[in-house]
């Protein structure tokens, strides 16, 4: 399972009564591979897997592998503690995913022992390919990091922790290890191509794009940017467009996710408002956001 271009993860939407909107999910996957998305990553972080019943996981990855039929890879979440992520593992291959994100386990901080004996134990419980997700309670040492990618069905790394030097040191380890040509590493952070042109120098051409979700001509158009050298339309996208939206994003915890969601509906898609404890934006940052789309699509279509 070998991905290219720009990752798409979805929101998650949801319906007046605050119940996952299968239909409106449908549509918004399909905008987005129809856009050209190089992976679709259902129930993930952007579409707050922190706040769906396991049900709700495998629900939303059926609509995925149904509405994408076999035009790109699925992937959805599994995580937390370990018998719900092999729960969830579990029901993510029965709705017929092509692999799983595996996010950290919950709350608790383990050694680096225990989270392979995490990802060994959650892994047995599927036969799909696992990307491991690297962030909060998870951090790897590298020697972890190679540990993990010999384990025979884990095909990759997200990173969301943003340290390059450490994640320098992870490629490099990995990379020495045998048989992990295939092997892949992906930028995992809010906004990533705030940072993709670093993790590019390190050997870390993907990453997930939220921006995508709701403009995919602006997520596009800077990634292939990026791939070209085009220092100039690079620039300008991260000085007038990525460097004002991550401003506002950080203005509030959990805008990561619930600005995308506003994105997606801004741009003509009802996706419904986020679950708690995420807070919807104001009108006022709304209202901002619909002016930086408006100036980013402006830019890439000059």
């Amino acid at each position: 399972m070998k991905f290219h271009g720009v990752l798409f993860f979805p929101v998650t939407p949801f319906a007046a009564d605050g119940s996952l909107d299968e239909e409106r999910l449908a549509q918004h996957i399909d905008n987005g591979v129809a856009a050209g998305a190089g992976g679709v990553f259902v129930a993930c972080g952007t579409g707050e897997f922190h706040a769906l019943t396991s049900d709700e996981v495998e629900r939303a990855t059926r609509v995925a592998v149904e509405t994408t039929a076999g035009r790109v890879p699925v992937l959805a979440a599994a995580g937390g503690p370990t018998p719900v992520a092999r729960d969830q593992a579990a029901r993510v291959e029965r709705a017929g995913a092509d692999g799983i994100l595996l996010l950290p386990p919950y709350l608790v901080s383990a050694p680096q022992q225990g989270l392979v004996r995490y990802v060994e134990e959650v892994t047995a419980a599927t036969d799909l390919p696992v990307v491991f997700y690297q962030r909060g309670t998870a951090r790897l040492a590298e020697s972890t990091a190679a540990e993990l990618a010999a384990l025979p069905n884990v095909v990759g790394l997200k990173d969301g922790i943003g340290d390059i030097e450490r994640m320098h040191r992870i490629v490099r380890a990995v990379r020495a290890v045998p048989g992990t040509e295939d092997f892949q590493f992906f930028n995992g952070l809010p906004t990533a191509e705030m940072t993709a042109p670093a993790y590019r120098g390190i050997g870390v051409a993907l990453y997930s794009s939220a921006v995508f979700a709701f403009a995919p001509e602006i997520a596009l158009a800077f990634h292939r940017a990026l791939a070209e050298g085009d220092e100039s339309v690079v620039t300008t996208l991260l000085d007038e467009f990525y460097g004002p939206l991550v401003a506002l994003r950080d203005e509030v915890p959990g805008y990561a996710v619930a600005l995308v969601k506003a994105g997606v509906t801004l741009r003509g898609l009802d996706v419904g408002g986020v679950r708690a404890p995420l807070i919807d934006p104001t009108p006022e940052h709304v209202s901002r956001l619909g002016k930086l789309i408006d100036h980013g699509l402006g830019v890439v279509q000059a």
